[in-house]
């Protein structure tokens, strides 16, 4: 496989996706059978300025750098060549937000990601307005936020992306977006593979009325679905791409996509009745619906895959983030005891512990909130703990609780869509840092949904894959079969992955825990209210 893997680098056509996620940029080099061959990676983290969430543009340009520079690297070690031509290209990136330029193509105002939630009002109006629930999130909410706060930018707008469209957009110089990210932006009509005319005639009077000068459309971009070219790597974008120069221009791009769309491709989750589930930093879970809901809903969220089927989406902005500072507590206990920590085996031994804990966690909860959490209405967040003297304390039962609030809010969603919509699964797949150590966060999540969860080995490759997919099916689909067929026969034959069913006592206990959670978000508020007195 090695040979092989270095003739097609030497042929220039392996294939390229890179993703752009909270924590990590990371790069992955895919073969013609579509499988990983090289990869590279780069940490960042988001800033908090000016009271919101943002990635600077340095940031963004100097991480991509260095994660191809590490990609790079690895071609170098395995293979000993370099990078000089390649068959495709995808990128990918974290849904939602806000980057609006003006016709200079300068940003107006530093990105805001899809971790902010300063847009109550506008999505609030907004899902009044278009009877659909906008997610403080979706671009739309805020550019109609800076709309109703006067924010001078506004008159000046072009353009406005996402951060995997304003990518695209510097590597190509085409302004289009995938249908899937798309619809993280304003809601998209599955049946034409854009945005809802109706939706879009309504905003169109606001800005009317506000006497804006220019019309929606006009600064959106160009929606496109999987499979077709959507640009070409310029001799700018190489150079911005590769500092080494290496890299020949000329590349085909496949249509940029959010990693919601990129994490349903790499669990083979695109076809109706299948789903996946990802938790890291956030979560969310999508599944292909069948039919419509029955009406909207503010904690389920209306997108598409990458092919343009509707999606019901669950969105939480906090996972994992509380879990692992605890886990780091641990760590620090390990080694002021002067004992060499190793945090796989740390991870490994607290998670497994959590499994000897009481179903109902003993009493025990915990609220993961770094941030806002706007399924569950709150606009702030504040990590807490809760406990009561009688409430059975221990290791497991504090681990069980901790695990159990990370797909706590993902289960309120959910069960609306289960118990009330009654919508229908064949498959659930989860994918992402929860699912790492084996058999545990897989357990949580099916005694959370009450569903049978998959995990694949390829899921731990991630969207980074999951564009590589994408860009794959653009340039490797000769026949024109679909997305979902093409997954199938060319990808995932074969590997139907590791799967758990849920365990009756562990459902209960879940059961149990969430309804005091849901008694407990009082709790939350009032600490949130008062974490400044």
């Amino acid at each position: 496989m090695k040979a092989d893997a270095k003739k097609t680098i030497e042929q220039g056509k392996a294939v390229l996706g890179i993703e752009f996620g909270s924590t990590r940029i990371k790069a992955v080099l895919v073969d013609t059978e579509n499988r990983p061959i090289a990869q590279g990676s780069h940490e960042w983290e988001n800033q908090l300025a000016d009271g919101l969430w943002t990635y600077s543009t340095e940031a963004i340009w100097s991480g991509l750098q260095q994660c191809y520079a590490d990609l790079q690297a690895d071609v170098r070690r395995l293979y000993g060549v370099e990078i000089i031509k390649l068959g495709g290209i995808g990128i990918s990136a974290m849904m939602h937000g806000y980057m609006p330029f003006n016709a200079a193509g300068e940003l107006l105002v530093p990105f805001r990601t899809w971790r902010n939630t300063n847009t109550g009002r506008a999505a609030a109006e907004l899902s009044e307005l278009f009877v659909f629930n906008i997610p403080l999130r979706w671009s739309i909410s805020h550019l109609y936020q800076a709309i109703l706060e006067d924010e001078p930018h506004v008159r000046n707008i072009a353009f406005l992306t996402t951060l995997a469209g304003y990518i695209h957009w510097k590597l190509t110089g085409e302004k289009v977006l995938g249908v899937g990210d798309a619809s993280g932006m304003l809601p998209v009509d599955s049946a034409t593979c854009d945005y809802s005319a109706g939706m879009t005639r309504i905003f169109d009077s606001i800005l009317a009325n506000r006497k804006l000068p220019f019309r929606l459309e006009e600064i959106l971009p160009r929606v496109l679905t999987a499979g077709v070219e959507a640009g070409r790597l310029t001799a700018e974008g190489a150079a911005l791409l590769d500092v080494s120069g290496k890299l020949e221009a000329g590349v085909p791009f496949c249509p940029p996509e959010g990693d919601a769309g990129t994490g349903m491709v790499a669990t083979n989750a695109v076809r109706k009745r299948t789903g996946n589930v990802s938790a890291g930093t956030s979560s969310f879970s999508m599944i292909v619906l069948e039919k419509e809901l029955s009406k909207p809903y503010e904690e389920i969220d209306m997108v598409t895959t990458p092919d343009g089927a509707p999606v019901a989406m669950v969105h939480c902005n906090n996972c994992t983030s509380d879990l692992n500072a605890w886990v780091g507590l641990f760590k620090e206990y390990q080694q002021l005891l002067g004992v060499e920590v190793d945090m796989n085996d740390l991870f490994g031994k607290l998670y497994n512990a959590a499994l000897e804990g009481d179903p109902d966690c003993g009493g025990l909860l915990a609220y993961n909130y770094f941030s806002g959490e706007p399924v569950v209405g709150l606009a702030d967040g504040r990590p807490l703990f809760v406990r009561s003297a009688t409430d059975r304390f221990n290791l497991a039962n504090f681990m069980r609780a901790n695990l159990y609030a990370s797909v706590a809010v993902l289960k309120i969603g959910n069960d609306i869509l289960f118990n009330e919509e009654k919508v229908g699964v064949d498959r659930l797949t989860g994918h992402g840092g929860l699912f790492k150590t084996p058999g545990v966060g897989q357990r949580i999540l099916a005694a959370a949904l009450n569903s049978p969860i998959s995990v694949m080995e390829t899921a731990g490759e991630g969207g980074a894959w999951g564009i590589a997919l994408l860009a794959s099916f653009m340039v490797s689909n000769p026949d024109r079969q679909t997305l979902p067929k093409w997954l199938d026969e060319q990808v995932f034959k074969g590997n139907e992955g590791v799967e758990i069913s849920p365990v009756a006592k562990d459902v209960a206990g879940f059961n149990a825990y969430i309804e005091s959670y849901r008694c407990g978000l009082a709790i939350e508020k009032a600490a949130i209210e008062n974490k400044s007195c």
